[in-house]
C-alpha cells in the first residue's frame, strides 16, 4: 500500500519563474519580499545572485523546514516569518523599503498533494482546507452556516451557476449527518450539477476554491497585501502578482490600473492629474502575462497563472479607501461569521 508523501517530498515548481527572474533583475542585487515562500522557487533562485536580500513570508508553517535551509545557506541574506502577508507591514520597518514584491497567489503544490488538508477533490481525509492561521475550517462552514449564507459564499468566490442545488443538498447531507469527509461533499456536487462532458474542469472546481477562499479570506489577504506592498515598495520598484482565478484578477487589474499614471478620465476635457495623492505607479499597459507552453507541459497548475506587474512612482502613499469600496461585498462576505 503506498504511503502518503511528506510534504517536504513533494516536487514543487514555482509558476513562471523564468518572467518573475526577468521582471526582477537579481543579478543588480537589492531587497525583496517573497509574501508566499511555498517551496521557496523565488528566494532560491533570487538568493543564488550575489548582493540579494530576501524576506520571505508564509502563513503555512509545514513551509518552515525548508525555509530553514536557505537560512542556513544564506544567513545573512534570508529570513523567513510564518504571518498572512496581509501583515507584512509589522514585519518590515518603515524605513526599509523594497526593491521587488513578489505575491504567488492561490493554493501551492504541496497543500494540494498533502491528502490530510483537504484541498484536493481526490483526497480521502476530512475537509479543513485551511492554509495556515485560520480562525475556521470548511467543515465548519459545511456543517453550521446558514443556506443564505452558503449560496453566497459559492456563489461570489467560487461563481458558481449552480450555488443553490448544492447547497439544497449540502442542507439535506447535514441533517442525516455531518459533513466531515472529502468524499461526502464530492458526491453532494455530483448530485447537484449537471452533467457538462465538454467541460475540462472538474465539476467540483468552483465550490472547492468558494469554500478555500473563505477559510483563508484569500480576498481580504490579497486586498490588504497589495495596499501595504504599495506602501513598503521603493520608487522605481516593482509589485509583482500571479494569480489563478477570475476574481483575483479582476482586483489586482483594478488596483494597478487605477492607481497608475495615464488611467481614464471620466471625461477627455479634464486634465490629467500627475500629482494624484491616489496614483501610486507609473503608466500601466494593463497587460499580463501567460506562463510558456513548455511550462505549461511540465506544470498544469500554470495553465491558469496571469503574471501582472507595477511600477512605483515617486507619489507619497495614501490609503485607497475607494479600492476597498469596489470590492466590498467580497470583503463583507469573508469577514461574515455564524
Amino acid at each position: 500500500m503506498k504511503t502518503a508523501k511528506k510534504t517536504s517530498e513533494i516536487s514543487h515548481f514555482p509558476v513562471m519563474l523564468e518572467e518573475v527572474i526577468k521582471i526582477c533583475r537579481p543579478d543588480k542585487g537589492g531587497n525583496f519580499l517573497d509574501c508566499t515562500f511555498g517551496g521557496g522557487g523565488y528566494s532560491k533562485k533570487i538568493l543564488s545572485f550575489p548582493g540579494t536580500k530576501v524576506i520571505a513570508i508564509d502563513r503555512d508553517i509545514k513551509v518552515e523546514k525548508e525555509a530553514s535551509k536557505l537560512k542556513k545557506k544564506y544567513p545573512d541574506r534570508f529570513s523567513f516569518f510564518n504571518a498572512k502577508f496581509s501583515n507584512l507591514d509589522k514585519i518590515i520597518s518603515d524605513g526599509n523599503k523594497l526593491d521587488k514584491i513578489i505575491f504567488d497567489l492561490g493554493v501551492s503544490n504541496f497543500q494540494l498533494k498533502d491528502k490530510e488538508r483537504g484541498f484536493s477533490f481526490n483526497s480521502s481525509g476530512s475537509i479543513d482546507m485551511s492554509m495556515g492561521l485560520s480562525d475556521i475550517s470548511a467543515e465548519d462552514i459545511l456543517n453550521n452556516y446558514k443556506p443564505e449564507d452558503l449560496k453566497n459564499i459559492l456563489k461570489y468566490l467560487g461563481e458558481e451557476k449552480e450555488a443553490s442545488k448544492i447547497v439544497k443538498n449540502i442542507i439535506k447531507e447535514r441533517k442525516l449527518k455531518k459533513i466531515k469527509l472529502v468524499s461526502q461533499l464530492v458526491n453532494i456536487i455530483k448530485r447537484s450539477k449537471k452533467k457538462n462532458f465538454k467541460k475540462k474542469i472538474d465539476i467540483s472546481t468552483k465550490t472547492f476554491q468558494a469554500l478555500r477562499i473563505f477559510v483563508n479570506k484569500e480576498i481580504t489577504e490579497l486586498i490588504e497585501g497589495i495596499i501595504k506592498a504599495t506602501k513598503y515598495i521603493k520608487s522605481g520598484g516593482n509589485i509583482i502578482v500571479i494569480s489563478f482565478h477570475s476574481i483575483e484578477d479582476k482586483i489586482v487589474k483594478f488596483y494597478f490600473k487605477n492607481h497608475s499614471l495615464g488611467k481614464s478620465n471620466p471625461s477627455r476635457y479634464f486634465p490629467e492629474n500627475i500629482n494624484s495623492k491616489n496614483i501610486f505607479f507609473n503608466i500601466y499597459k494593463n497587460k499580463f502575462l501567460r506562463a510558456s507552453m513548455k511550462e505549461i507541459k511540465n506544470n498544469s497548475a500554470s495553465r491558469s497563472a496571469k503574471l501582472r506587474f507595477v511600477t512605483r512612482n515617486k507619489n507619497d502613499f495614501n490609503e485607497p479607501n475607494s479600492f476597498k469600496e469596489k470590492f466590498k461585498k467580497y470583503l463583507d462576505l469573508e469577514n461574515r461569521h455564524v
